[in-house]
């Protein structure tokens, strides 16, 4: 099953259904109005909207229309929370090797996890909007999950069992604000603009096979200014599954339904394989050269952020967005 949220003029959308292939939609007002109405009765609410997922699929909806990413807002506009992971150590390790320090051993077994903005995120054609180019933009690609509830102290194999839905997310950095929020010894904050979302978000079912031990076995595909420049595995190399993140997240607190958790910045040792955030493009550049080449994003730079199945098909629709400056 897919689902979207269209833009109605609220703040939170208006919940449609979406086929398999991405063509066509059907509004699931029958059903619920808002996906978070659908993430608080899950049990009950998702077989109805599997009822008409099933029926749009095989070309039976009396009342489609067609499916228009630039309608969409993220599947989730506003949630209770986010929280962005770091499952992908290898990413860590580039960043931290070219400013000249080791991996911490406690990496390896324990995930890095930030607490997000949740209140105002960005559909798939939204503008990331900066105040300024010298805050240095970059973009984050990742994959992320939509969660029912799930009870403090839970382990990381019952976690997986709280995933109701998948998608993905450019978690926007501004690098050049982040050394001096982290000296401070409390996290990112200002460095950490609204994270954009797929159009569409998807239950696990739909990814088949490729979805296996809490991980996307699939490529993430970057495209920065009309050029490919990442095309790196979401899977093999995701050092912590969901369930690892989501254990991470409630080990002293209870983890609410419409939570979201992203995997971080997906991040390969073939460096071949292209790269997912402009601030490992340079890390790689600094230990092979010792100094960074590559700039971040400019106004007027674009990035286009999708994920292709097994069948060839855009999963989850992709995110394209550009640089513009704060009005």
């Amino acid at each position: 099953m897919k689902l979207a949220t269209y833009q109605d003029g609220s703040r939170d959308g208006q919940l449609v259904v979406v086929s398999r292939d991405l063509t066509l939609a059907h509004y699931a007002s029958g059903v619920a109005t808002r996906l978070q109405q659908v993430l608080d009765d899950w049990n009950f609410l998702s077989p109805q909207l599997e009822e008409v997922s099933q029926t749009l699929n095989h070309g039976k909806a009396r009342h489609a229309f067609p499916f228009d990413p630039a309608q969409c807002m993220a599947p989730l506009p506003r949630a209770y929370q986010w929280a962005d992971g770091s499952a992908f150590v290898n990413h860590v390790e580039l960043v931290r090797k070219a400013r000249g320090a080791e991996l911490p051993e406690s990496f390896w077994t324990d995930p890095l996890m930030y607490q997000g903005g949740s209140d105002d995120f960005i559909g798939p054609r939204g503008d990331i909007v900066a105040a300024s180019v010298e805050h240095g933009v970059d973009f984050e690609a990742e994959v992320a999950v939509i969660t029912g509830d799930v009870a403090m102290g839970t382990g990381p194999d019952a976690a997986l069992e709280g995933i109701r839905l998948l998608m993905l997310a450019n978690d926007v950095s501004l690098r050049h604000l982040v050394p001096a929020e982290l000296a401070k010894g409390f996290g990112f904050l200002q460095s950490k603009p609204a994270t954009a979302f797929s159009p569409v978000a998807v239950t696990p079912d739909e990814l088949l096979h490729a979805w296996n031990g809490g991980r996307v076995h699939l490529n993430l595909e970057s495209t920065w200014n009309g050029k490919r420049v990442g095309l790196c595995s979401a899977g093999d190399e995701m050092n912590f599954h969901f369930g690892q993140l989501i254990a991470h997240l409630c080990k002293t607190r209870n983890v609410r339904a419409g939570s979201i958790i992203g995997s971080g910045t997906v991040s390969n040792k073939d460096w071949s394989r292209g790269y997912s955030c402009i601030a490992e493009k340079r890390a790689i550049e600094t230990i092979e050269g010792g100094a960074p080449k590559t700039e971040y994003m400019q106004f007027g730079d674009t990035i286009r952020i999708e994920m292709k199945g097994l069948d060839g098909l855009s999963v989850f629709g992709a995110i394209e967005q550009k640089v513009v400056p704060l009005a």
